[in-house]
């Protein structure tokens, strides 16, 4: 066994990000992923390759979600291309997409027929603002979806600033990982009954569930949220401080009763235990503003060293480092938590990001390497036509 789906044969019909980051985790997770590619691959091919150093020798946005699959070319413009990936799709465990339901449509890949051919096949759909209603057709990236239409953007934005930039594809990992979730709870489904299903979610959906604490309030009690802004952040033990280094800590105290006294001496103030305007949290809530300033002056004291050492041994006091990416890399935590995989390449092996689940029965191996685009075109229409009464015909766009 080489992981849970080991057995399983995934065939993907994705571009960009949200499907492709589906089929990584399914690939990493066992499954035999087979990555079909437009004769001009995947755009994000050529899209983050130039954004990278010219003298780059491998293309790690790209990497990151289709690492261990098989690409194949197929020219979906065509009658071949077509019977190609519905022959592919007849012998397959799964089908996952974030093409527009109307392409797939004129293409004859809608879920009915694409089912109606092969009633185990789990299909999942992956889009911008989900399968029905007005904005069912509408393209949609991450950053519009997720991050702006969704209000991630709006609740992250302080009074008064412009809304902070989303780092790449934060909202299409999201979604990937729930329609990995999805299909990998359809599978069980079949395994017990026989039948495949259709399962869909969308960059909408994957928004709305990151808020959800936000936007329960507001639809069960018609809550308001608030906006960051730290300086009166609603509690000072639940709120981040520069050292006299640059660098940040960040307290980690949503119950700050316990923590109080703590941090108290810690910071060489037993005066503010007698204070009454910050005798209990309710109370700090209300004069908060004037002790994130004296916090301010506190941390600026001393350097990050300083403060580690000082917080290390207090354990009421609950509180973690504001890391750059070199911070985490060489944090041993972060590999002792499996944060990071050894993944095949030529020649050797590459350290890159691990999917974020691990299986200890069902082991899974080394992710195989990123595909070159349609390496596998000949060995995969090669099997299926060995194994099937598909004619051997050229079926790839030259």
């Amino acid at each position: 066994m080489t992981g849970p789906l080991h057995g399983v044969k995934v065939v993907e019909l994705g571009i960009w990000v949200a499907a492709p980051a589906a089929g990584s985790i399914l690939a990493d997770w066992g499954a035999d992923v087979i990555k079909v590619e437009a004769p001009g691959g995947d755009p994000l091919r050529a899209a983050s390759a130039a954004v990278l150093p010219a003298d780059a020798k491998t293309n790690p946005h790209f990497n990151a979600d289709n690492r261990g699959k098989r690409s194949i070319v197929l020219d979906l413009r065509t009658e071949d291309g077509r019977s190609s990936l519905l022959a592919l799709l007849d012998s397959a465990d799964v089908f996952v997409t974030n093409v527009r339901a109307a392409g797939l449509k004129r293409l004859g890949l809608d879920p009915e027929s694409v089912r109606d051919r092969n009633p185990g096949l789990v299909y999942a759909a992956i889009s911008g603002y989900g399968l029905t209603g007005p904005k069912a057709d509408v393209a949609g990236f991450d950053l519009g979806v997720f991050w702006a239409y969704g209000s991630v953007a709006e609740l992250l934005t302080a009074p008064g600033a412009p809304p902070p930039i989303q780092r790449s594809a934060m909202g299409d990992h999201q979604t990937g990982l729930g329609a990995a979730a999805a299909i990998s709870a359809a599978l069980f489904h079949r395994e017990r009954t026989g039948e495949g299903q259709l399962v869909s979610t969308s960059l909408l959906r994957a928004a709305a569930y990151h808020v959800a604490g936000d936007l329960n309030a507001k639809l069960m009690i018609d809550l308001d949220p608030d906006h960051p802004d730290r300086r009166t952040a609603w509690n000072p033990l639940w709120n981040n401080y520069a050292t006299s280094d640059g660098r940040r800590i960040w307290l980690i105290n949503p119950a700050s009763d316990p923590a109080w006294p703590a941090f108290a001496a810690l910071a060489g103030h037993a005066d503010w235990l007698e204070d009454a305007r910050f005798a209990t949290q309710k109370s700090r809530t209300q004069h908060c503003e004037e002790l994130v300033a004296r916090f301010d002056e506190v941390f600026a004291a001393h350097t990050f060293a300083e403060w580690s050492e000082l917080l290390a041994h207090e354990p009421r006091v609950l509180w973690a480092p504001v890391n750059t990416l070199d911070d985490l890399i060489a944090d041993p935590q972060t590999m002792a938590a499996g944060a990071f995989v050894e993944v095949e390449e030529i020649p050797g092996t590459v350290r890159q990001v691990a999917s974020p689940v691990d299986f200890h029965g069902t082991v899974c191996a080394t992710p195989g390497p990123t595909p070159e685009l349609g390496e596998h075109t000949d060995e995969v229409l090669g099997q299926l036509a060995a194994s099937t009464s598909w004619p051997t015909r050229q079926m790839v766009s030259s």
